[in-house]
């Protein structure tokens, strides 16, 4: 009888720890998966106004100028373009595909890599209009 209750209470024990592990899991777990989108979201942000920064620069200095840029991509980028005046990203979160956009004064176009990891763009002024390039 003695070595049965020890048991009972043993697994009570064990069963209002889980009890209390799981929900402090649980909130784990959400607060890092937002956090994690916040940070891509921001990085995405920040290349955006680079980008758009610098192709400001380039154009108001004319034809010949251009600039390189070594920028680190997040992982979640679904898409990426740049079009007239916009920057535009499209993040994978846990609520679904948010939109960054950036917009500049200047007309751009190009092309834009979607793929986690640094990559090195050049932005070149040219008539009417800066080219981005990916190398």
């Amino acid at each position: 009888m003695h070595k049965s209750q020890i048991s009972v209470e043993y697994m009570l024990i064990i069963g209002f720890a889980m009890l209390m592990t799981t929900p402090l899991l649980l909130i784990y777990y959400t607060y890092s998966s937002d956090s994690s989108d916040s940070v891509a979201t921001g990085q995405a942000l920040q290349i955006a106004r680079t980008i758009a920064d610098s192709s400001e620069s380039v154009y108001y200095l004319g034809k010949p100028s251009q600039t390189t840029l070594k920028l680190n991509f997040p992982d979640r980028i679904s898409s990426a373009s740049v079009s007239d005046r916009e920057v535009v990203f499209k993040m994978k979160t846990r609520s679904g595909i948010t939109d960054v956009v950036q917009v500049s004064a200047v007309n751009m176009s190009g092309t834009l890599p979607t793929s986690q990891g640094i990559h090195v763009l050049t932005i070149k002024a040219d008539d009417g209009y800066v080219k981005i390039t990916s190398n």
